[in-house]
């Protein structure tokens, strides 16, 4: 039975993983989150994961204030970075493999073609060059023994994400601006954790970086009309606006596709359009 240390766990994606496998595996899965442990304490990494003795390591924890952490970036720099380099060394220490969590931010986002793995990242963000930071002090640590699943624009039932927001305007307002000029693909917090357990249980382990998202592309003016469709909502229009429009401290990437085909063809799989992967959320949200 594989042991997983799994971080963040009330996040978006840490919540779905513990929807997955509370569905009942062959998986002895441990969730924390910052009251249970700190991971940017070295000494209290460490002693957890002695303790634990891990298989697997899923760093789900980051710092995703984008805005915030242009005014910030030391307590960004420190969950975003210095803390994955505490779970790198814990997992070196203890024989465990970890699996991170990063960002299509790490990309300047001046592309017209999906960015592929090999790609140079040129992060244009504070969030983006502390999330590259820890990819980079990850692989130094753990070459072998280190998986990297760069995604996008993720979304879930659980917390505050984009689709919620457009959910939660829309009951509000009329009218919302959505900018239309930064391309992308929205990613369901689901298809993320399905492919960490496809990771975890593929017969042979395949370390390195890969990018992972749904399939398909969209604006963030396409994600909210979606949205609204989806969800039945005819009360309240969506605007489309540039970019420049809607100012913001942060720089998002205009073009921030993702190649997903290294992660489909090491794995075998065929990951889903992100239209049906937004239906099947905002029916859950609904349900609940």
């Amino acid at each position: 039975m594989k042991r997983l240390l799994i971080t963040g766990s009330r996040g978006q994606l840490g919540s779905t993983l513990r929807e997955l496998l509370d569905r009942g595996t062959d998986i002895d899965a441990h969730f924390t989150d910052v009251a249970d442990l700190d991971i940017t304490d070295a000494g209290a990494v460490n002693e957890y994961v002695a303790r634990l003795r891990p298989d697997y390591i899923i760093n789900c924890a980051a710092y995703t204030a984008v805005d915030k952490a242009e005014s910030d970036e030391e307590t960004a720099r420190r969950i975003n970075a210095e803390a994955v380099k505490n779970l790198a060394e814990a997992a070196r220490a203890y024989g465990a493999r970890l699996v991170h969590v990063s960002t299509d931010y790490v990309f300047s986002g001046e592309s017209f073609r999906p960015w592929a793995e090999e790609d140079i990242p040129n992060p244009r963000s504070a969030y983006g060059r502390t999330k590259l930071l820890g990819e980079q002090m990850a692989l130094q640590l753990l070459p072998a023994d280190c998986l990297i699943l760069r995604t996008a624009w993720l979304y879930s039932p659980y917390g505050a994400n984009f689709v919620k927001t457009m959910l939660r305007l829309a009951s509000e307002r009329e009218q919302i601006s959505v900018v239309d000029d930064q391309i992308g693909t929205p990613t369901s917090a689901l298809t993320l954790a399905r492919a960490i357990l496809t990771v975890i249980d593929a017969p042979c382990w395949q370390p390195g970086i890969y990018h992972l998202t749904d399939a398909g592309v969209a604006s963030w003016y396409d994600l909210a009309v979606a949205t609204l469709e989806e969800a039945g909502i005819r009360s309240c229009r969506v605007l489309p606006i540039p970019t420049e429009q809607y100012p913001t401290p942060a720089r998002r990437p205009a073009y921030s596709l993702l190649s997903k085909k290294k992660f489909c063809d090491t794995f075998g799989v065929t990951l889903p359009h992100w239209r049906a992967s937004l239906r099947d959320c905002i029916n859950t949200i609904k349900a609940n």
